[in-house]
């Protein structure tokens, strides 16, 4: 890669506290951070305005056959389940853009883990980059450092090589390089590889994320039969501390850092915190259960919306050590973004493009994050660096629903949970590219991430049923996001959706007496939801309510999906749920 770049000179990270401040010194002296000094170690930094978030549209997998990558679609349908680039081509992007530049920088090469150092859940993989803002973000986000080269003895690992490129115009943000045009972010499943040019900005450039943990490892998964997902992990234990763990897929931007810190409205509960993004999960035959890691070591959440109120977890965690992007500064040496506190009168705010707010647009970019060692959270749980990982009980699906999906329903059979998954639909929001509104199909929330074809993940998804002796978690699906005529929300969220796992929970106890038989799947049934000491007035008849023109019609809708997007991929059993659905809403 050296000899590709051409880098002025090589430092191998190790990881150590030493170099991690000449690190963030280097940043400093560039401009590229500034500090935060109402909090402990905290920075800050500004993007180019073109560097904003994730680029799905342009992300590739790279394989011999279209088809591993993606499925075929019906004549004159555009694909959405990926984007696939044949080798040759791939060969061609990095040619046209990688020699010489890095030229009059520096080559950073990071040895890191994903997953505890060692842990046989783990894997490990080294990235080279010229951006000393990964360096520091990759410290936060993974085992980085010699303990991970001290484990490397063969040419098992993922390799990753990134630039911010080099882009030879003038630049709207001279000290955040970065080349918006050309960039480009390539996986080559068969020789475990990942390539990204052009953009400094999270999942873009800290390739341990969504790059290896989901695109490159759901590959990885799929040969060594075990998973690869976007899923929170929490523990969970109530008052009669039978402790569980569950996982939970939802998309970016739809509370997944808000549920697994979650704050319980219910007293007696507990809820820690495993990871709150990626899950691998795995057969133990010790237990005969899926158990799930998190793979990361920080977490990379959203900024706008958390607040004391909403996650006081989260804010009890991120104001040390972290590294602010794109939100907005204060005159007291602080941040702030939409949804937190109002700053102390007589306190100024500069938003995130560097200009002095009044009030009038975002003072945060909708997609400004931090970046915060998990360590810190107030309720990291005990077992959140266990090697063996945790056994999990349940697993939930959601989105953001306005209308029709009831609160919460569980599916009937493991087959049907996988239906579920498949026909996951939400709104968009500010992770990615898209504009307004829209309701959109987002598979397993990993629409943007599969690393292959689509059908072939649901029918591994299926098999997981195969696995000998295996107590599989029952799936749910949870939606915190209808709303009424008025336009507002149904539900209050946050700390009160303990009230919907306590009913999941109730039901993986074998409580038969909570639920309901719906078309959807089984609901709470009338006062099976602990609602004590719940604040206002909860139309719980309408929350849970599955109206059936809406269902007719959201069946109608993942039927052309999947008729278009799998018309050659879509596995039997799929096909066969959908089926059942209909049936069961015409005889409702």
């Amino acid at each position: 890669m050296a000899k590709l770049c051409s880098p002025a000179d090589i430092h191998v990270c190790d990881g150590s506290e030493r170099e991690n401040r000449m690190i963030i010194e280097t940043l400093h002296a560039k401009g590229t951070i500034m500090p935060l000094p109402k909090y402990n170690n905290c920075w800050l930094a500004r993007t180019d305005p073109r560097d904003v978030a994730r680029v799905e549209s342009k992300t590739f997998i790279s394989t011999d056959k279209r088809r591993d990558t993606i499925p075929t679609t019906r004549e004159g349908v555009k694909g959405q389940l990926g984007n696939w680039m044949s080798p040759h081509d791939m060969d061609n992007a990095i040619a046209e853009r990688f020699p010489s530049c890095m030229k009059n920088r520096t080559m950073y090469v990071i040895p890191f883990s994903m997953g505890p150092v060692g842990s046989p859940m783990s894997k490990i993989g080294i990235q080279v980059t010229d951006s000393p803002y990964v360096v520091a973000s990759m410290r936060i986000m993974t085992r980085m450092g010699e303990d991970v080269l001290n484990k490397i003895d063969s040419e098992d690992f993922v390799k990753a090589l990134h630039s911010v490129g080099n882009d030879s115009g003038p630049k709207a943000v001279p000290q955040w390089p970065c080349d918006p045009d050309r960039t480009i972010i390539l996986h080559k499943p068969a020789k475990n590889e990942i390539v990204s040019y052009g953009s400094g900005y999270g999942g873009n450039s800290l390739l341990g994320k969504k790059c290896f943990a989901l695109r490159i490892g759901s590959t990885i998964a799929k040969r060594e039969g075990w998973l690869a997902e976007h899923m929170l992990i929490l523990g969970i234990t109530p008052p009669n501390g039978t402790k569980r763990y569950i996982a939970a897929a939802f998309p970016s931007a739809c509370g997944k850092t808000n549920l697994a810190m979650m704050l319980p409205a219910l007293e007696g509960y507990k809820v820690e915190c495993v990871g709150d993004d990626i899950a691998w999960i795995k057969y133990n035959p010790r237990t005969r259960m899926l158990h799930a890691i998190n793979p990361e070591k920080g977490f990379f959440g959203v900024a706008p919306g958390t607040s004391a109120k909403t996650n006081p977890n989260a804010m009890a965690t991120i104001f040390e050590n972290t590294l602010f992007t794109n939100v907005a500064a204060t005159s007291d040496g602080g941040v702030f973004w939409e949804g937190m506190e109002e700053p102390e009168e007589g306190v100024t705010v500069t938003d995130w493009l560097g200009n002095k707010w009044n009030g009038e647009g975002n003072a945060a970019h909708p997609n400004s994050r931090f970046c915060s060692p998990a360590g810190q959270c107030p309720i990291i749980d005990p077992r959140w660096e266990d090697p063996e990982g945790v056994p999990l009980s349940a697993i939930l699906f959601g989105g953001r629903r306005p209308k029709g999906v009831p609160l919460v329903y569980e599916a009937f059979s493991w087959d049907h949970g996988v239906f579920i998954g498949s026909a996951m639909r939400s709104e968009a929001t500010a992770a990615a590219e898209h504009k307004g509104k829209v309701v959109m199909h987002d598979p397993f929330a990993m629409r943007p991430f599969f690393g292959y074809n689509f059908g072939d993940y649901l029918q591994h998804w299926l098999d997981m049923q195969k696995l000998p002796g295996v107590q599989l978690p029952r799936i749910f699906h949870v939606n915190w996001f209808r709303k009424g005529q008025d336009g507002k929300f149904l539900w209050p969220g946050f700390g009160d959706n303990i009230r919907v796992l306590d009913w999941v929970l109730r039901r993986i106890d074998g409580d038969d007496s909570i639920a309901k038989e719906t078309p959807v799947g089984m609901t709470p049934s009338s006062g099976a939801l602990n609602l004590e000491g719940l604040q206002g007035n909860i139309d719980l008849d309408e929350l849970l309510s599955v109206p059936k023109d809406f269902w007719i019609n959201e069946s109608k809708e993942i039927g052309k999906y999947y008729d278009e997007q799998l018309p050659e991929d879509l596995p039997d059993a799929i096909g066969q749920q959908l089926e059942a659905l209909k049936s069961r809403l015409e005889r409702d």
